[in-house]
């Protein structure tokens, strides 16, 4: 496969060429080729609408689980401070940007209605969340794109705190780092690295339109073996 100039300028022109068409498994594919074999978050991280589609940047979140709201004698000014420094991660989101999670253990929610309404008025393209999210009638009343474990109404309030954010974190052995591609959609959330993204995508362009005449020479009745012999591709 050969990268030939790309076929968009910037993110917006990307992300909408994605949504248009492609899907996530057609980029997972390309990225196999390309040596990246483990880019796929757990199955367990599902859209809480399967309709849902997610592309844009990473803004990586780290957690961690605590046992107090508000603790006096620690040695860590952190952990007096009520969700540590969550709202400050989530008023750092830009436009196209992923809010996505991980770090603490499933007991609680990671994610939630008023989050998503403050995410959406920064323009942000959606939230991961290696854990569950909760309000999930207003999240989807938003049609705001959230991927999780679920729904649990648990609060991370006294259980949980944002300790750092943009910075690298791995999710089940998946790296991602900052403005890293996520790609997420009713069978799976990808994570493309910043140093492939040309070749994912425009490998992922070019067999979308190739399947397209695989799809009307299987119509018109080609086998298999001579659609593949004859395009390289099903």
């Amino acid at each position: 496969m050969e990268t030939t100039t790309p076929l968009w300028n910037n993110d917006d022109e990307l992300f909408k060429i994605a949504k248009k068409e492609l899907f996530v498994a057609l980029v997972g594919d390309i990225l196999d080729t390309l040596g990246y074999h483990h880019q796929f978050l757990p199955p367990n991280i599902k859209p809480l609408d399967t309709n849902f589609v997610l592309i844009g940047r990473a803004m990586p979140v780290l957690e961690a689980d605590v046992f107090e709201e508000s603790v006096e004698n620690t040695k860590n000014p952190l952990m007096k401070k009520p969700f540590g420094i969550m709202f400050e991660a989530l008023d750092d989101l830009k436009k196209n940007e992923v809010y996505i999670c991980t770090g603490s253990s499933p007991r609680y929610a990671l994610w939630g209605g008023l989050m998503s309404t403050r995410a959406i008025k920064l323009g942000a393209a959606g939230a991961i969340l290696d854990g569950y999210s909760r309000d999930t009638n207003e999240v989807l009343h938003l049609n705001f794109p959230t991927f999780s474990f679920g729904g649990y109404a648990q609060d991370q309030g006294p259980r949980g705190k944002v300790i750092d954010y943009r910075v690298p974190i791995e999710i089940k052995g998946t790296k991602i780092n900052p403005g890293d591609i996520i790609y997420g959609d009713r069978d799976g959330v990808l994570i493309v690295p910043k140093e492939v993204e040309t070749k994912a995508f425009m490998g992922a362009i070019e067999k979308a339109r190739g399947e397209q005449l695989v799809k009307k020479a299987l119509e018109e009745g080609m086998s298999t073996v001579d659609a593949f012999n004859k395009f390289g591709i099903m």
